[in-house]
């Protein structure tokens, strides 16, 4: 017979956290991670057993803990999420807080597009917090897309999906405020060793990791009204280059917002007028 005090043990023998395996037990039991706290000499059946097993050895792997879950919390909000979409990160709900100021100082009813939304996390937790925004979401990955479509049905928050590719299935519309974590880790980078598990589409863009941003600034002049931003995510050591991209572009009042840890993580910019 095998107790949750002794898989918990296994698991870290096996390189597996703590806080993970409580995480992957609780799920397989389905009680939340206080009641294995208080029941460590509870013994699991062999379908359990089985489960559980499985689990900690995919997360011994390098598989994250929100896929063998499939699920996870950003901004308040709880997300599904399948390998087909990165994990939602929680520096990135500082794109999101810096979003919400700008909806908050506006007139209600703004249109929002969200470009590259993977599993929905940016638009539903702006359409959470600010309902009165019109927001649509675009992404490339027909795959993502219904994840992120799925999101917002569950969660019964009313974002338009757009299949296509940055600013491709938006045509001729304008927006007063458009936010972006794309991919921006650049080629070949040793970091990526660790993120096998996730979309690498979603992950690299081109040698400096900047491809899909220089994209999304190109092209940022026919899909933005006088005075709407542009906010994107990038990696902690390109926020001078983004900042010198988003100026030659003639966008005014740039700036860069630090992440939970500090590091420069998100830069924007206002089109003139």
């Amino acid at each position: 017979m095998t107790s949750v005090a002794s898989l918990l043990q296994s698991a870290r023998a096996a390189g597996v956290d703590r806080l993970d395996a409580q995480l992957l037990l609780a799920h397989v039991l389905q009680r939340p991670r206080a009641w294995l706290i208080a029941h460590e000499d509870a013994v699991l059946d062999a379908q359990q057993l089985a489960q559980v097993h499985a689990a900690i050895d995919r997360r011994a792997a390098g598989v994250p803990v929100a896929y063998l879950l499939g699920e996870k919390e950003f901004h308040g909000l709880m997300l599904g999420v399948t390998a087909d979409v990165l994990v939602p990160r929680p520096d990135t709900e500082v794109l999101v807080d810096w979003a919400l100021e700008l909806l908050a100082a506006a007139p209600a009813g703004m249109e929002v597009a969200d470009l590259g939304t993977g599993s929905g996390a940016i638009a539903l937790a702006l359409k959470q917090a600010c309902p009165s925004a019109k927001v649509c979401a675009v992404d490339a990955s027909a795959a993502a897309l219904a994840v992120a479509r799925g999101n917002g049905e569950r969660l019964t928050l009313a974002v338009e999906w757009l299949d296509g590719h940055w600013w491709s299935p938006l045509h001729a519309r304008r927006f007063d405020l458009v936010v972006s974590n794309p991919p921006y880790i650049a080629e070949g980078d040793p970091h990526l060793d660790a993120l096998q598990h996730e979309p690498q589409q979603a992950l690299t863009s081109g040698a400096d990791g900047l491809d899909a941003i220089r994209e999304i600034v190109a092209s940022a002049a026919d899909h933005l009204r006088a005075g709407a931003w542009l906010l994107l995510e990038h990696g902690h050591d390109q926020a001078a280059a983004v900042c010198a991209l988003l100026r030659d572009a003639a966008f005014d009042a740039v700036a860069t917002r630090p992440d939970l840890a500090g590091l420069p993580r998100c830069t924007g910019g206002r089109w003139p007028g």
